[in-house]
């Protein structure tokens, strides 16, 4: 694998950070792209917390993308400030950055990120949710505005969720990825262990079925993770700022916290490719949130 059949193309390797505003798309696009819910999602903003590799690797290139946070405007606790750190120290270290949009769009948020993109580095614009926008000539005079803020190598509509001009994303970041081998292996999906993925696979479910304030007030942190053959037998610990938010989740009966463990456990069993023996509950770690030591522990 270190050449295209092409004998006149070279292997190309390098890494691609997806960057923008939260809640815009970026880890729906990562997935796509891979062809696997490798990196959470949720319809709330600012779900994802860490920084992600997502490895795809073609005959000819391998595309190391680095999901990141989206860009928090209020820097409100100690967390948003580290996610910060993190997209800021992405952009500094990767070969090419997408920087994702909604299209017929360009907010304040959308600004703020604009302003951070490095200009020593090609930075691809990608206007996302395109199919929303029916006939693509409707793109240009939008294509005519970004090229006056900001010199972009190429400018590409796709539509994520329905894997739309994806291969012309690819094929535009290609271009400016440095010639060299593959860094991993051609199946390998991520840098990331089992047991980060589980806890995000946890995390995620308590976005998707908990009120709007509750999750930003959660973390997760698996306590013992065991393999047994094809079983995983994984403990983990829900942690909450408040004595009041633990009702919240665990819900009447505790059937709130067995629906986001079922769900949780279902996508992990598809991820790994075996069955999941899940065990759960909830803890309460005030201020966790706004606690540089405790942010380290928990990985952030």
């Amino acid at each position: 694998m270190t050449q295209n059949k092409n004998a006149t193309e070279a292997f190309r390797c390098g890494t691609v950070a997806i960057v923008g505003r939260p809640n815009v798309g970026k880890s729906t696009l990562l997935n796509h792209i891979l062809g696997v819910k490798l990196s959470i999602t949720s319809r709330k903003a600012q779900t994802t917390r860490h920084r992600l590799l997502g490895i795809h690797t073609t005959e000819d290139t391998q595309f190391l993308f680095v999901d990141t946070p989206g860009f928090q405007q209020k820097h409100i606790n100690a967390l948003n400030k580290t996610l910060n750190k993190t997209v800021t120290q992405v952009l500094n270290e990767v070969d090419v950055v997408l920087f994702v949009i909604e299209p017929m769009h360009l907010g304040d948020a959308d600004k703020i990120v604009l302003n951070l993109l490095p200009k020593n580095k090609p930075v691809l614009l990608v206007v996302n949710k395109a199919d929303l926008m029916g006939d693509k000539g409707n793109l240009l005079p939008l294509i005519q505005d970004f090229d006056l803020l900001f010199p972009f190598a190429a400018i590409v509509p796709v539509s994520a969720k329905k894997s739309l001009y994806l291969d012309e994303l690819l094929e535009a970041v290609r271009e400016h990825l440095p010639e060299q081998p593959a860094i991993y292996g051609e199946d390998e999906l991520t840098d990331k262990n089992e047991r980060f993925l589980a806890a995000e696979l946890l995390r995620e479910k308590a976005f998707r079925f908990l009120g709007e304030e509750v999750p930003y007030a959660i973390t997760v942190e698996i306590e013992k993770y065991e393999t047994e053959g094809n079983l995983r037998r994984i403990h983990a610990a829900f942690i909450v700022d408040k004595e009041s938010q633990k009702p919240m989740l665990i819900g009447k009966g505790g059937e709130k916290l067995k629906q986001i463990s079922t769900e949780a456990r279902q996508d992990m069993e598809k991820l790994f490719g075996g069955k999941v023996w899940l065990e759960t509950w909830v803890k309460v770690k005030g201020g966790w949130a706004d606690d540089e030591r405790a942010l380290k522990s928990l990985g952030y």
